[in-house]
């Protein structure tokens, strides 16, 4: 199964996807990771990527989680997924994957991404990443205004999760 982990930058997506597949045991890919050099540089430098510069990054995307699936191998994946049209491209195989949506505020994201240091997408891109975003019907939706510990376990109690060693959990 994959469980892709999806909201704006600072919704944090890296940090519940993290918990969350170390909690299941899991592995666990961050998107941000597997950005070019250029698409980085562009984000850094304030310039919101355009459907063309993300082109190339949903098809390592996709093909990841196809190998994933194609491996048996359970897989978290923390992804933006901004765009319905996004999603849809890294889609592999609907009925082995889950979709979660990190929500908060606005001014607790910009916050967030205010405090952050060493990554390249800067606070000033929120809001063309706030304007972009389709809200996903098809998604489980989490507000991350809890702690990320608490966030977690909503996401295992609303996917029906299992740790391993949890006899109490279907």
């Amino acid at each position: 199964m994959v469980v892709i982990v999806m909201g704006v930058s600072g919704s944090g997506k890296s940090t519940v996807g993290r918990e969350l597949a170390e909690r299941l045991g899991w592995t666990f890919v961050d998107a941000d990771d597997l950005h070019s050099v250029e698409n980085r540089r562009k984000m850094a430098s304030g310039t919101p990527l355009t459907d063309v510069d993300r082109r190339p990054w949903l098809e390592l995307l996709h093909a990841r989680m196809e190998k994933a699936l194609n491996a048996d191998e359970d897989l978290v994946l923390a992804f933006s997924g901004l765009k319905r049209l996004y999603r849809e491209r890294l889609t592999v195989d609907p009925a082995r994957e889950r979709w979660v949506y990190l929500h908060a505020p606005a001014s607790l994201i910009r916050e967030r991404l205010q405090q952050r240091l060493g990554h390249f997408m800067p606070a000033s891109l929120l809001d063309s990443q706030l304007e972009a975003l389709e809200v996903p019907d098809e998604a489980f939706t989490v507000d991350v205004t809890p702690p990320s510990g608490d966030v977690v376990q909503r996401i295992m109690d609303g996917l029906e999760l299992k740790a391993p060693g949890d006899a109490s959990r279907a």
